[in-house]
């Protein structure tokens, strides 16, 4: 006779706390089952301290997954607070964390010192309180008056800093975090006015015949800038060794300095004609490979009066920047290479939303040429209609 097994079971080994009220998994360590309403409980100690969370479910395999998500969010605080207590002792750590990232700019880590400089002007107290006191009303207090004193991008740079300093002391952002229901402020991204073609002629034009006595270097500096599309530091550090006239490059030195594993120190910019005739016009004074490009390292105020004179909104440096990529873009060139050239490496998400108004309007002109019709071929003429 053959011996046979008896089935496997799928129940659950379950034990009953003394008073009844709790169940509990062994095979299922820091899970609980309140009895009476059947919704299950997160139970772990951090930090020294025994917490119990619901997990707001009935069902035990979702249980399972979720009690697996507040172990690992639990336990990162754990990990990455050290116990801070204070927001100042949280805030130290992430200083430390800024003067120690090997990836950030120098201006970038001088930016957001002065964001956190702004976040405590803005709230004194915050300093001397503790992390887990801070509540939800307190930081939409907060946010209310901050954003009636700072512009929309300030704000959302402040609110990020405070973020990343209560991430620090072990605060995830999440649906429990005190910074949980304030949002971005929205920025509206206008579309630069910039010079139709024949004024920037005329500008540069004035510029030139000015008078004074680097008028002429300040006009090739504003050329530069506009047929080039360099920051300003980059127009600056430009000398004519990174100038290949026969391959048509320019060699520029990226000012935004990024130690990432993808950052680049130098890109290389195509010499539009323009640019070309510049370059030649400079070269012929036979400068030394080092010797710097443009000679003056500004033309702000010789660029205002100018645009005074003709009648246009006053132009920056950084706006012959935008003329560059504005001048590729009506020209039929793609933004993702035109943000390349920039020496954008975001592959073009920023270059869109500065200049997206102008791929729609290519696009519209570019939508007049189709058509289901048979094209007729401009050479041809239609033959009389023979008399009946």
């Amino acid at each position: 006779m053959r011996d046979t097994k008896p089935p496997k079971t799928n129940k659950r080994t379950e034990r009953l706390s003394p008073d009844g009220k709790w169940r509990s998994f062994p095979k299922v360590h820091n899970l609980l089952q309140y009895c009476s309403t059947g919704l299950y409980f997160a139970r772990l100690k951090v930090n020294g301290k025994l917490i119990r969370r619901s997990l707001k479910t009935k069902t035990f395999e979702q249980a399972k997954l979720l009690l697996h998500d507040f172990i690992t969010r639990e336990q990162k605080h754990r990990h990455i607070t050290g116990a801070p207590v204070l927001f100042s002792e949280a805030r130290q750590l992430y200083e430390s964390t800024l003067a120690n990232d090997h990836t950030l700019a120098e201006q970038s880590r001088y930016y957001r010192r002065n964001c956190i400089k702004r976040l405590l002007k803005s709230w004194p107290e915050l300093d001397g309180m503790k992390l887990r006191a801070i509540t939800r009303a307190q930081c939409e207090g907060w946010s209310s008056k901050l954003a009636g004193e700072v512009d929309a991008q300030y704000f959302n740079n402040i609110l990020g800093t405070l973020k990343a300093i209560l991430d620090r002391g072990g605060i995830v952002h999440d649906s429990n975090s005190p910074l949980a229901t304030i949002k971005r402020m929205g920025i509206e991204l206008l579309p630069p006015v910039l010079p139709e073609p024949e004024q920037f002629l005329k500008l540069v034009d004035i510029m030139e015949t000015s008078g004074a006595r680097q008028s002429q270097d300040c006009a090739d500096f504003a050329r530069f800038l506009a047929y080039s599309g360099c920051r300003l530091s980059e127009a600056r550090a430009a000398t004519f060794a990174d100038t290949d006239m026969d391959k048509g490059f320019l060699t520029v030195h990226n000012a935004k300095v990024r130690r990432a594993r993808n950052w680049k120190p130098t890109r290389r910019l195509p010499i539009i004609p323009d640019m070309r005739q510049l370059l030649e016009r400079l070269k012929r004074s036979n400068p030394e490979p080092t010797t710097p490009i443009c000679k003056v390292g500004e033309c702000e105020k010789s660029l205002t009066r100018a645009c005074k004179m003709i009648g246009i909104p006053k132009l920056t440096h950084h706006d012959l920047r935008h003329l560059f990529a504005t001048r590729c873009i009506e020209a039929g060139v793609d933004i993702p290479t035109v943000s390349r050239w920039l020496g954008h490496s975001d592959g073009g998400a920023l270059a869109m939303k500065v200049y997206g108004h102008l791929r729609e309007q290519h696009s519209a002109a570019m939508a007049q040429k189709v058509t289901f019709a048979t094209p007729q071929p401009a050479n041809v003429l239609p033959m009389p209609k023979e008399a009946v």
